[in-house]
């Protein structure tokens, strides 16, 4: 089955009117990632920079902004550039790989055992305005960590991320600007509103919810219905769409944050898209990046 414009059936294409729109992060440098996270990582290995560049624009990306957004990587110590004869290609750092790898443990790990929890980290902190790069950088690596703000510099996550956080602060130089405590909330006082403060439990719901029907269907059709290249476009945006729900999602039981079984159906069909369109997608990825024969001497 090949998609038509306007195929409400096909694979999820670069303007689309389906659900997932919403799910799906529009910036170039947040899709590199995801592409290389999803089709490179672990790896050590190089990637031409035309590839790449070939891939952002079947997601609808022209040439420009693709190649600012790999120079802007580079500049954020993400990717190293590579320079093969007239060919440049790029790698990842060994800060990328890291950070992959802590992301690589909340994605998979996401709704797979989620149980009460029995000790809870509050971070405080009071960060200098003049370091308000290092402010924001804490907060993006917080929430995808589970943590949820209550009030402006205090976060608090329903699991023990004593060490995670230690070396988050240590890493970004704030270890004298903040301080950790390890607890549970007192059993006599209803917690639900005081975490419905902390995450937002209907906007999590609501894309959960959305992220079902973008991609339920793929699930029940089958891999049979797309070819290489749409498998590589379902499965992208679905790593992708899914790679948001770590910064939204605290993994709280559903006494707590209710999800009304969306958080289920979403992570089963995550886990099962994620396998059976590994191999065609990743066909589609290595063809499109192999880079050009040089010309034969005459």
């Amino acid at each position: 089955m090949r998609s038509q414009p306007g195929d409400r059936r096909g694979p999820l294409g670069p303007v689309s009117r389906e659900p997932a729109a919403g799910l799906f992060e529009r910036r170039p440098q947040s899709l590199v990632i995801t592409l290389l996270g999803a089709y490179v990582h672990p790896d050590d290995r190089t990637v031409w920079s035309g590839g790449l560049v070939r891939l952002l624009g079947e997601f609808g990306f022209s040439e420009g902004a693709a190649r600012v957004a790999l120079a802007r990587l580079t500049r954020r110590d993400l990717l190293a550039r590579v320079r093969d004869g007239r060919l440049v290609h790029y790698r990842l750092t060994a800060r990328a790989a890291a950070l992959l790898d802590e992301g690589d443990r909340r994605i998979f790990s996401l709704g797979r055992d989620v149980r009460a929890a029995r000790v809870w980290t509050i971070l405080w902190h009071a960060i200098p305005e003049q370091r308000r790069l290092e402010r924001g950088r804490l907060a993006r690596r917080l929430r995808f960590l589970g943590f949820g703000s209550v009030q402006d510099g205090v976060w608090i996550s329903p699991h023990d991320r004593e060490r995670e956080v230690a070396a988050l602060l240590e890493e970004l130089r704030l270890v004298g600007h903040a301080a950790v405590l390890l607890g549970r909330p007192a059993s006599r006082i209803d917690f639900e509103a005081f975490a419905a403060r902390a995450w937002n439990v209907d906007e999590l719901t609501r894309r959960y919810r959305a992220f079902v029907i973008a991609f339920g269907r793929y699930a029940t059709d089958g891999r049979d219905g797309l070819d290489d290249r749409e498998a590589f476009l379902v499965r992208t945006r679905l790593v992708h769409a899914f790679r948001q729900f770590p910064f939204l999602d605290p993994g709280l039981p559903d006494d707590l944050v209710p999800t009304h079984g969306q958080r289920a159906r979403a992570v089963g069909l995550f886990h099962h898209l994620y396998r059976s369109l590994a191999d065609a997608a990743r066909r589609h990825f290595d063809a499109a990046t192999v880079p050009p024969r040089p010309p034969r001497p005459r």
